[in-house]
């Protein structure tokens, strides 16, 4: 028996050892997430055993776990992608960064921590980190409208596919309005979650869906300021711009059903898509 209990002791002893050479931390860049949204898991591992590691070249070398607020394990719905060998000298650190949702089923609002393990095939043995909370909230909906998806050239199904843009608000820890797109098909499944920025909570957005079924998207995000987003039936971000509030800006149809910002002052800045050119950021942006 006491021998028992000293080889436990010392099994103890060499992890608590280990534990203190290589560090792994987790973190998020933010603590409340939609359903479907993006969950960026930023893992740092810090070595400062002596010796160089070699890592990345196993698929289970970075594993992710995470529970429910009541301790039930969330289920995983794939395996998260993290190959990539790479070494890591003694007292440097590597960055690792993975987007876990499309690997868990976190579509239930609810409170969430999230644990990273490393392993060191080498030394065989497990470092994990602490856990990182988070939280799955729902937004309210503020706008939504179905849309038939344009056939690819050389499609033969004369039936259009039915996708729904819907507009959705998120008191970030109470304290900031996030406005989102959520964009579904017609079965209701969830196909993108896009945070499209903050927005001032009076001002409402000012939705509208021009004629190849792009989402154009223009709501206050700035006592003066204005965002302007459009959004295709994918879900892909085609055009971001900034307006100042000279005048109200407003979207405004062509007789082609083309829409584009009427008011306002454009702002060019390096977050435009696409990006600005020279002239554009330096020269005055005239008012229609």
């Amino acid at each position: 028996m006491k021998k028992s209990g000293l080889l436990l002791g010392v099994l103890l002893a060499s992890v608590v050892h280990l534990s203190a050479q290589v560090t792994v931390e987790v973190t998020l860049d933010q603590n409340q997430f939609l359903p479907g949204e993006d969950l960026p898991a930023i893992v740092r591992i810090t070595n400062r055993s002596g010796q160089t590691l070699r890592l990345g070249s196993d698929p289970g070398w970075l594993t992710f776990s995470m529970e429910s607020g009541d301790s039930y394990a969330v289920l995983k719905t794939g395996e998260v992608p993290v190959l990539g060998p790479f070494t890591l000298e003694s007292s440097k650190r590597a960055i690792k960064v993975v987007n876990l949702a499309p690997y868990f089923n976190l579509v239930e609002p609810g409170h969430y921590s999230l644990t990273a393990t490393v392993t060191v095939q080498e030394w065989n043995q497990q470092i994990s980190s602490d856990h990182r909370s988070f939280d799955v909230i729902e937004g309210a909906t503020l706008w939504e409208q179905q849309i038939g998806v344009p056939r690819p050239p050389g499609a033969t199904n004369p039936a259009p596919e039915v996708r729904k843009y819907r507009l959705q608000e998120a008191n970030y820890l109470r304290k900031n309005l996030v406005l989102y797109l959520r964009l579904t098909d017609d079965a209701g499944r969830l196909n993108k979650v896009l945070p499209l920025g903050p927005m001032l909570s009076f001002g409402q957005p000012e939705p509208q869906v021009d004629r190849s079924n792009n989402l154009h998207v223009l709501y206050q995000n700035g006592p003066h300021s204005f965002s302007y987003t459009v959004v295709d039936p994918n879900g892909n971000v085609i055009r971001r711009q900034n307006y100042d509030f000279t005048t109200r800006p407003r979207l405004q149809a062509d007789r082609d059903g083309n829409l584009t910002v009427v008011g306002g002052k454009r702002h060019p800045n390096a977050f435009d898509l696409p990006s600005p050119t020279t002239a554009e950021t330096n020269a005055p942006v005239s008012m229609p």
